[in-house]
């Protein structure tokens, strides 16, 4: 991932592997039988990425970092914007009775927020993750249907997937500095 800093490096670990432990988590809704090993492996690498990146985080706090005021403030209007259009649209899909679409909405939002975060905090391989979730979120809902599963079925192991990958690598990143 190579943010400039080390703390931005394990903070990205520690939030990417936090949110993709949430999407093996959501996934688990009613997968198949036999991705259950998968899912909970998913989630235990996902919890583990996460707590070695905030561990890093913490003992690096102090450290240089891409946050100021400014940025700071940017970052908030972002995952502001992100919360507001994922409960709106949840609450739509929900009123419209198709709730089994909320979990491709919400990962379409957060590839889609992904892309100006990866602006504001000047790392561009989160240029990456943020198209991957995207495209995940897009071809979730045919895939499902073709195969029969629940969206979040096809959308959380995604979505899990590249954001512990992604997370494992900031990690591995900043364990190496």
């Amino acid at each position: 991932m190579t943010p400039e800093h080390l703390r931005d490096a394990a903070g990205l670990a520690a939030v990417f592997g936090f949110f993709a432990m949430a999407w093996f988590g959501w996934a688990q809704e009613a997968p198949p039988k036999s991705w259950a090993k998968y899912l909970g492996a998913g989630s235990v690498l996902s919890i583990l990425v996460a707590v070695g990146g905030g561990l890093l985080l913490w003992r690096h706090w102090n450290d240089g970092t891409v946050f100021n005021d400014e940025t700071g403030r940017q970052f908030g209007i972002l995952v502001g914007i992100e919360f507001a259009a994922a409960g709106l649209g949840a609450g739509l899909l929900a009123w419209r009775k198709r709730a089994d679409l909320i979990s491709a909405w919400i990962a379409f939002v957060v590839g889609v927020h992904l892309f100006p975060v990866a602006v504001v905090l000047e790392i561009p391989a989160v240029h990456v993750v943020a198209a991957l979730v995207t495209v995940a979120s897009i071809a979730a809902v045919p895939l499902a249907k073709a195969k029969g599963l629940k969206v979040s079925a096809v959308v959380g192991p995604a979505t899990g997937t590249i954001l512990v990958t992604a997370a494992l690598l900031s990690l591995i990143d900043a364990l190496t500095r």
